[in-house]
């Protein structure tokens, strides 16, 4: 039975292409964005959650300040120094410190100048090639006190400043040479592949910034609470800083707390996208009623004479069902390629032109199958008030409408 229903449905649909084609644009068009957005923020969640993973289960951040990570430096008046380096490094638990400052520099290359940030970080200890999962391309990282700098990969094959930047090269650094050391593998992220490292004493001495620290990574000891080690380097640093709970004028992350933090704006911002999509999906539900609506004032004489035969009001309004459903189901097979193509060229675009990999789009079955079925389900409750209109209608007065 339900096979005939479903070949009749076809039958009716085919017979109307120019307007069941018109209701299933309305729906393949929304369809096709919620794919999109849902399948980017998806993997942009990934690639974030890959990011922090890097990082590994022993390590956490302190920076100034009482807000989230952003950008670095003195936050309202408030520093960390090298004295609280070592009040984190004598915490128990505790394995290793990388301690780092930021400043910004002229720096020229080819007769090209640009203004970038220069970092300085503690060169002797590996935790900042672990931290940042930096591998070299070309050359090697640089060593305690030596004067020189380690470039992110766009410096190399991103025409930063009109020629590629070569292991050997010298930049000028606020009109100081520096001689580049190495060049790190790129690693997907612009602004970490646009990084310019030097060694934090030549740092200081360059940039005249005594014992100002922007930020530091903190890594356990193997085994260890990170949890517990944390609130120790917290309460530590109160009794050294002078200050209370209320007063705390610098703040810890954990990973799972970045990656929460991340994961809430993301979760946000997808919501309201969706939404807005899902404005435009109703707009295509009620082209798909009026289209049915149509089609039952059409086919009045055809129902009764269906009745008149012995199809019951069930039989009516299955088939009914099964159009406007049929319409969702075919609009959102359209939007659901459509969205996979779009997303794809959304991530083309930010690897190639971007020089990003958090841009990747998310294809999986699970995305796929809840698209279809919300359109087909979609298109079928657009069709739910037709279908019974059509379906209570009486034989005689179907039979005598004109």
């Amino acid at each position: 039975m339900m096979r005939d229903y479903m070949l009749l449905a076809l039958k009716n649909l085919k017979r109307r292409k120019l307007r069941t084609a018109l209701a299933i644009i309305g729906i393949f068009v929304s369809v096709a964005t919620i794919f999109m957005l849902i399948s980017l923020s998806l993997g942009l969640q990934n690639a974030v959650e890959e990011q922090f993973k890097s990082l590994g289960t022993d390590k956490f951040f302190i920076q100034p300040g009482t807000g989230f990570l952003g950008p670095p430096g003195s936050v309202g008046g408030v520093i960390l120094t090298d004295e609280d380096v070592r009040v984190i490094e004598n915490v128990k638990g505790v394995r290793d410190v990388l301690p780092a400052v930021v400043g910004n520099a002229r720096v020229e290359f080819n007769d090209n100048v640009r203004y970038m940030m220069v970092w300085g970080m503690k060169t002797e200890t590996e935790l900042y090639i672990e931290m940042g999962n930096y591998k070299i391309d070309e050359g090697r990282f640089i060593r305690k006190g030596e004067s020189g700098i380690v470039l992110g990969n766009l410096h190399k094959t991103g025409n930063l400043f009109g020629r590629e930047i070569r292991s050997g090269d010298s930049l000028s650094l606020n009109e100081e040479k520096f001689k580049v050391r190495g060049i790190i593998k790129k690693i997907g992220n612009p602004d970490d592949d646009r990084l310019i490292i030097m060694d934090i004493e030549r740092f200081r001495e360059f940039f005249n910034i005594s014992e100002r620290v922007d930020w530091s990574v903190i890594q356990v000891d193997e085994g260890e609470d990170l949890i517990k080690v944390a609130g120790d380097v917290e309460e530590e640093l109160r009794k050294a800083r002078g200050v209370t709970e209320k007063t705390q004028d610098f703040n810890i992350l954990t990973p799972e707390e970045l990656l929460g933090s991340f994961q809430d704006i993301l979760n946000i911002v997808t919501a309201f996208l969706a939404g807005v999509a899902a404005i435009s999906l109703l707009v295509g539900g009620i082209g798909i009623a009026n289209t049915m609506f149509t089609s039952v004032l059409e086919r009045t004489k055809d129902i009764g004479v269906m009745k008149a035969v012995g199809a019951k009001n069930k039989d009516i309004m299955m088939i009914f069902l099964i159009e406007a459903g049929l319409i969702g189901l075919v609009g959102g097979i359209v939007g659901v390629l459509l969205g996979i193509g779009v997303s794809k060229t959304v991530e083309f675009i930010a690897i190639n032109q971007l020089e990003t990999n958090l841009l990747k789009a998310y294809i999986g079955a699970p995305l796929i199958i809840s698209c279809l079925a919300f359109s087909f389900l979609i298109g079928a409750f657009s069709g739910v008030v037709p279908a019974l209109r059509a379906s209570n209608l009486k034989p005689v007065d179907a039979l005598r409408y004109e």
